[in-house]
Parts: structure tokens; C-alpha cells; sequence
């Protein structure tokens, strides 16, 4: 009974460390932050100045010596220490939630997969260095699937596409474990950039990353529409030098994008062609599930039908699947232990 109340009190939660945005699920009360993983720094004096939301708002709008970073690439930690300021950030105010706290939290962090023991130290380590006690890491296609509902932990084939903003998962899991997968630097990130330099190409209009990104959400697609979809970019004229606004279409921005969906596409391809036999005839008869902020984009889903000759689905509330699968892992680390990844700091706790 008092270990019962004492995990209460003690606030573990889960966190989805993703490159573009960050995600924390509370124990016993689910989602309570999802905010942009962007600190803004004073390169003076090495103060942080802000985090999240707050931070993105100033991406591209600093004078010289505030600058706003992602402190991870292709999700893993570039900058360690401005990591650790972040995850301070996220448990500090996920334990704002409450009015009191026993202790610092148990935390589990996802990653993707095929990170090397070195990368997951870095992780470990800036969990525990930002007030953990303990941490446990989960691979993010095994979170996802499990945020999703999926039957992982059978003798059974499952195909997981987790396209976020740094990196591509793609996995085909059975009995809790990853038999195959493949983790791509091409994600939302790459699809953003590919959108900047295809109108500097083709207009010799510089526009920024955020304009970029907003214009891929709002008409981007995967493969043509029926109905082109517009929108007005402003940016500077490489010829003149001066503020200029265009207008581009969908069709532009699914040009923009192809060679990487392309890419993507034959990923997919290749991780179906590594699958045992048994386990592809499951997949067969479920499909490929595909989540994460990338899973959004417009037809998509029938790109990678048309290529894989299988049904496609979109798991529902794509963005919060890791964390949602992460928090379910929390509520039952007892029975579902075996799904976390090895650690040296994660112990058995009875």
C-alpha cells in the first residue's frame, strides 16, 4: 500500500525527446506538455532565456548573440548540456501540475532506434544530470506501437512507420522485440529544407525554415491532388535583394519533396524485403501502420499503399503516439518491462 501512494506522489513520467518537438505524459494524469524542443540562448553569457514555445517564437528573429537551437539532430543529442537544461525545463513544469513531490521522478525517454550505446549514455545521462532517478529508454517505433494499440507482444508481425521531425523509424516488430528496422535522417526536418531550396531554385526566393515548414503543412502533399492548393511565401529576391511574395501550389511543393518521399518510399520497400516470410504474411493482412507528425502529410498513406501493394493506416492522434505508448509502459512498467531498451540506471522496482 505505501509503495502504491508513493508512486503516486513521486510524479514519474514519460518523455517523447523528439528533434522537433517534445512531449511529456504525467503518471496518473496522461499528456500535460507538448511544446517545441527549442531553447533560446544567450551565447554571452551562456544563459537559457527560454524553452518550447516560447523559444520557437524566436527562431530567426534573434539579434547575434541570442540564438535559438534544437540541441538535437536526427534524434540524438548534439549539445548535452543545453539537452539537460531542456529536460529540467519539461520535468520542472510537469511538476508544477501537482502541489507536492517526494522525490525526483523515474523517467522514460524514447529514441529511435538503432542508436548507438554511446548515444543512449548521452540520453541517460542528461535525464539523470536534469533531477531523474531513475531512466529507462524505449525505442520510438516500439512506443508507438504500443501508444497505438498494437498487438506487439504476440507472435505476430507488425510494420510501424514513425516519421517525425529528425529522423524516419521504420520497424517491423514481433513478441515486444524489433526483428528489423531501418532509421532515416530523412523526416519532416529534410522535407522543410527541401521546400527552401526547391523556391530558391526555381523563384531565387530566400525564405526562412519556419515558412517553409508552415507552407508544407498547410498544401503540402505525397502525391498529386485533384484540386491544386495555394499559398503566399514571402522571402528576399537573390537578384534583387529586396522583400518579395510568391505564390506556389501544391504541385510545387510535392515536386519539392519527391526525391526525398521517393527515398522514403524505397526504405519501406527494403525493410518489407528483409522480413522473414511468417511475418510479412502478417503485415500482409494488417497492414503498415505509420505515425508521428510526418504520417499527416496528404496522401502519403496512398504513396506507400501504391508502392508496398498493402493497405496503409494512419494511426489516430499520429503526434502523440510515442508518448501515449511511453505513458502506457509507465502505468505498467511491471508486465511490460521487457519492452524497454537496456540501460545501466534502470532497476528492477518491486
Amino acid at each position: 500500500m505505501f509503495n502504491k501512494i508513493l508512486r503516486y506522489f513521486n510524479e514519474d513520467i514519460a518523455i517523447d525527446l523528439g528533434t522537433a518537438n517534445s512531449a511529456v505524459y504525467v503518471r496518473g494524469q496522461g499528456i500535460v506538455l507538448n511544446e517545441p524542443s527549442v531553447v533560446a540562448l544567450n551565447t554571452k553569457t551562456g544563459q537559457i532565456l527560454a524553452v518550447g514555445e516560447e523559444a520557437k517564437k524566436m527562431v530567426g528573429r534573434t539579434p547575434a548573440h541570442i540564438q535559438a537551437v534544437r540541441p538535437l539532430v536526427r534524434g540524438v543529442i548534439s549539445d548535452f548540456e543545453v539537452t539537460e537544461q531542456m529536460l529540467r525545463y519539461f520535468i520542472e513544469k510537469a511538476h508544477r501540475q501537482k502541489f507536492i513531490s517526494l522525490s525526483w521522478p523515474r523517467i522514460i525517454v524514447g529514441i529511435p532506434s538503432r542508436v548507438t550505446e554511446v548515444e543512449k549514455k548521452a540520453v541517460e545521462d542528461a535525464a539523470k544530470n536534469a533531477g531523474a532517478r531513475e531512466v529507462f529508454l524505449i525505442e520510438e517505433p516500439i512506443a508507438a506501437a504500443i501508444g497505438a494499440r498494437l498487438p506487439i507482444q504476440e507472435a505476430k508481425g507488425t510494420l510501424i512507420i514513425d516519421i517525425g521531425g529528425g529522423t524516419t523509424d521504420i520497424a517491423v516488430i514481433s513478441l515486444g522485440g524489433i526483428v528489423t528496422s531501418q532509421s532515416l535522417t530523412i523526416a519532416g526536418d529534410k522535407l522543410s529544407d527541401d521546400i527552401v531550396h526547391y523556391v530558391q531554385q526555381k523563384y531565387q526566393i530566400l525564405v526562412g525554415e519556419r515558412s517553409a515548414e508552415e507552407v508544407k503543412i498547410s498544401i503540402g502533399c505525397a502525391v498529386p491532388l485533384k484540386e491544386k492548393k495555394e499559398a503566399r511565401l514571402r522571402g528576399r529576391n537573390l537578384v534583387s535583394g529586396l522583400p518579395e511574395e510568391i505564390v506556389v501550389d501544391s504541385e510545387d511543393i510535392r515536386k519539392a519533396m519527391e526525391k526525398s518521399l521517393n527515398y522514403m518510399v524505397e526504405a519501406v520497400k527494403d525493410t518489407i524485403e528483409r522480413t522473414p516470410p511468417e511475418l510479412l504474411a502478417d503485415i500482409m493482412s494488417s497492414g503498415i501502420y505509420i505515425v508521428g507528425g510526418g504520417a499527416l502529410l496528404a496522401g502519403l498513406d496512398t504513396l506507400l499503399s501504391a508502392a508496398a501493394k498493402m493497405k496503409v493506416k494512419i494511426i489516430e492522434d499520429p503526434l502523440t503516439a510515442v508518448v501515449r505508448g511511453g505513458g502506457i509502459v509507465l502505468e505498467n512498467l511491471d508486465t511490460l518491462r521487457e519492452v524497454l531498451s537496456d540501460t545501466s540506471s534502470g532497476m528492477t522496482i518491486k
